[in-house]
């Protein structure tokens, strides 16, 4: 009975090892992006019918005195704010609803709202997503500092992109692909995602600045969750004497400067990836869904809690970035229509609205089946 209690509930047990760290992951990027949706339409005077965590039938709930129904559903993969007037989960508009509505509740409701008062509420669950992540390597870098080491060639490995290209041992980086280099690791962000690509190189040798160009090849490397990634490297070894390694100290504003800055870094670096993918230039093997998901979480509580709240940032950018793509029902899509109304000068026809979001929603679900694909069935 004991064996059985410990499978179940010890600390390398399915449930607790793995289930539990990830649902509070999801749980908290979900509400965090749900709430940035909910407290901006509040702010733009916009009636709320109910703030889900997880779709399906509810568990638990309650309503507020303003009438809105927070919930807890039975299926924890993700969230809604459900807006007076909507149709469903995914705000879309429903001519039949609307015309149900009472006049006061028509002063309220979503679609009758100003473009830019139903685009803000729209594009505030990302931004509240990338807040999310600038936060946490705010106190992150507040409180532990940050790992830098001059961006200086010690070696440069034998058949090498490097080497054909002419590195040495003793240049410094001046710049990658046009973009300043400060430390080692600015080199390692650009090169790791350009594998195959054609880089510029501009390196201090003996005082001078000279040009190089070399093209990444793509190895197999274990991130800190023990994660099997391929990352374009182009051979050059930075060490202790020649990158001088040290930790940077920051105040509380600098911290958040470097947030921003670091959070701008991967949105960057996801939107070159998903292009690279699209072009067929990336292992799809690369891309994983919930289960992926709840194996990285297992794995970063087992390192610590703050490896847990780094995977929180991590992911919380990813949505972000994911749910700013331009294809309904995604708030991306939302934003597109508003956009083409704003021109026009009308809302987009309720037929072609409703076409649109079909095509879209099979994009969607095409893409959920296929990272499940890559989850289950592995590459």
């Amino acid at each position: 009975m004991g064996d059985f209690l410990n499978l179940l509930f010890g600390w390398d047990s399915l449930l607790v090892g793995t289930i539990i760290p990830f649902l509070f992951v999801l749980t908290v990027v979900v509400f965090v992006h749900e709430m940035g949706h909910y407290l901006v339409g509040r702010w733009c005077g916009i009636g709320v019918q109910a703030f889900s965590i997880g779709f399906g039938p509810e568990l638990i709930g309650f309503n507020d005195r303003r009438g809105t129904r927070w919930k807890l559903s039975a299926i924890p993969l993700g969230g809604y704010v459900k807006f007076v007037g909507d149709m469903s989960a995914t705000s879309a508009p429903d001519a039949a609803e609307m015309a149900k509505l009472t006049p006061q509740e028509r002063e309220v409701a979503f679609h009758t709202q100003p473009i830019w008062k139903r685009a803000l509420t729209v594009f505030a669950g990302p931004a509240f997503n990338f807040m999310l992540t600038i936060a946490v390597f705010a106190v992150m870098f507040g409180v532990y500092g940050r790992y830098v080491s001059e961006p200086m060639v010690a070696e440069v490995r034998a058949g090498s992109p490097a080497e054909a290209a002419g590195f040495q041992p003793g240049d410094r980086f001046v710049t990658v692909d046009g973009h300043t280099i400060e430390t080692f690791a600015d080199v390692q962000r650009i090169v790791s995602g350009r594998a195959g690509d054609t880089l510029v190189f501009v390196v201090l040798r003996d005082g001078k600045e000279i040009t190089l160009t070399a093209v990444p090849e793509t190895v197999e490397q274990q991130d800190a969750l023990g994660n099997t990634i391929k990352v374009g490297v182009i051979g050059v070894v930075n060490d202790e004497a020649m990158g001088q390694p040290r930790v940077v100290e920051y105040s509380p504003l600098q911290a958040v400067g470097e947030a921003v800055q670091e959070t701008g870094h991967i949105i960057a670096r996801t939107g070159q990836f998903m292009q690279r993918f699209v072009m067929g230039r990336e292992d799809r093997c690369q891309l994983g869904g919930p289960v992926r998901i709840a194996e990285m979480s297992g794995k970063a509580a087992s390192l610590g809690f703050e490896w847990v709240v780094q995977l929180v940032a991590l992911l919380s950018v990813g949505i972000g970035f994911l749910n700013l793509l331009p294809i309904p029902p995604l708030d991306g899509g939302h934003l597109l229509f508003y956009g083409v109304e704003a021109v026009i000068r009308r809302p987009v026809s309720e037929r072609v609205m409703e076409e649109v979001y079909r095509a879209g929603l099979l994009m969607v679900l095409v893409f959920m089946g296929f990272v499940f694909w890559n989850d289950i069935f592995g590459c």
